[in-house]
């Protein structure tokens, strides 16, 4: 299993992915109430997440990344906050993040599956 299957799988599920006119395949955006989902299953399978990068009314943000907080990317308290920040700031906004998912929960995946 690669990281797009497993985030398919077992992070997207059930969710409603809002279409950007640029996107790559690989890149898929939220509503503000899908991307906190996003965030409880990440921190439940330990999935690191890179950057957040929010769009409002079709135009970029802005970006936050674990490195500005100075936290692992697998630290929930770095996303948690800066998803806490951008909603603060705007309303409605759009969610893209750039995950980092361990070759190991790949590999137990790819078995239990």
């Amino acid at each position: 299993m690669d990281k797009n299957e497993f985030l398919e799988k077992h992070i997207f599920t059930d969710l409603q992915k809002i279409h950007q006119e640029s996107d790559a395949d690989t890149i898929h955006y939220f509503s503000e109430a899908d991307f906190a989902v996003i965030l409880e299953r990440i921190e439940h399978f330990g999935i690191g997440i890179y950057g957040i990068e929010p769009w409002f009314n079709g135009e970029f943000y802005g970006v936050k990344t674990n490195e500005d907080y100075r936290k692992k990317a697998t630290d929930p308290k770095w996303y948690k906050r800066a998803f806490f920040e951008f909603k603060k700031q705007q309303a409605n906004l759009q969610y893209a993040a750039t995950y980092r998912i361990s070759d190991k929960l790949l590999a137990k995946a790819t078995i239990n599956s």
